[in-house]
């Protein structure tokens, strides 16, 4: 089950003053919103008598512990930190996941359909590749029984349903669960939780970058609106605009 560290979703990022990425200084940072549902369904999993062990992962710096403590506060059983201070691409996060996938053997990976810093929207769909697992992605009902996996997805035209043998990769969507508040005894606990300190090298995957980010940059403001007296008016402006003929 992983889970990433990423700029808290209620505050609005800023720009470095010189457009090389998002200013992280002094922020607060948190679990990736669809990595919260994702940890829920696990939960949900096990407290069903489905799943017996939850295992959450995060990469990243040393404090995305904070995130794993957050997982394990919510109910996880043990946590994976694969620390490393490079910016790691969707590509080499499968490659590790692939690799712990390996060690753990486990029976279901749950993990958010994207990070909201990124929005790739790629690991879940890699890790299924490189483990040659089938996947359910954007999955809004996800129904576990015996040996197969029922998971509903989210797709443009409406909702499909596909059932997977398992072991199987299901990744997460908005409306699959309302993820749970974890209790203060449930924080005190998860600090005496076992924490595994790893790195990419302990699983061979060589995380540097491929590929360059040349420039960030803030959305363009708004201009002010315009007031008009009446349609004509309106039309008058429209064409002027170039939006009506």
């Amino acid at each position: 089950m992983p889970v990433k560290r990423v700029i808290d979703y209620n505050v609005k990022p800023r720009v470095k003053m010189d457009g090389t990425g998002v200013d992280l200084a002094n922020v607060k940072m948190s679990m990736n919103p669809f990595d919260e549902i994702s940890v829920e369904e696990a939960i949900r999993l096990k407290e069903k008598g489905v799943a017996t062990e939850i295992v959450a992962v995060s990469i990243g710096v040393a404090k995305a512990q904070e995130t794993l403590r957050t997982a394990l506060a919510m109910g996880a059983d043990r946590a994976i930190l694969v620390q490393t201070d490079d910016e790691v691409e969707p590509l080499a996060v499968a490659k590790i996941l692939k690799a712990i996938v390996d060690e753990e053997q486990p029976g279901l990976v749950i993990l958010g359909k994207q990070a909201i810093d990124d929005d790739s929207n790629q690991t879940g769909q890699m890790l299924a590749a490189l483990t040659g697992r089938p996947q359910g992605t954007f999955a809004n009902k996800l129904e576990v029984a015996g040996d197969a996996a029922t998971v509903t997805r989210e797709v443009d035209g409406g909702l499909e349903t596909v059932k997977l043998a398992l072991p199987a990769i299901i990744t997460t969507d908005l409306r699959l669960n309302e993820p749970r508040y974890a209790s203060l005894p449930n924080i005190m606990k998860a600090k005496s939780k076992p924490l595994a300190n790893k790195t990419p090298a302990d699983y061979g995957v060589d995380t540097a970058t491929r590929l360059q980010t040349l420039k960030v940059s803030e959305p363009p403001k708004r201009s002010a609106g315009i007031k008009v007296a009446d349609v004509d008016e309106l039309v008058a402006k429209l064409k002027n605009m170039g939006v009506a003929a």
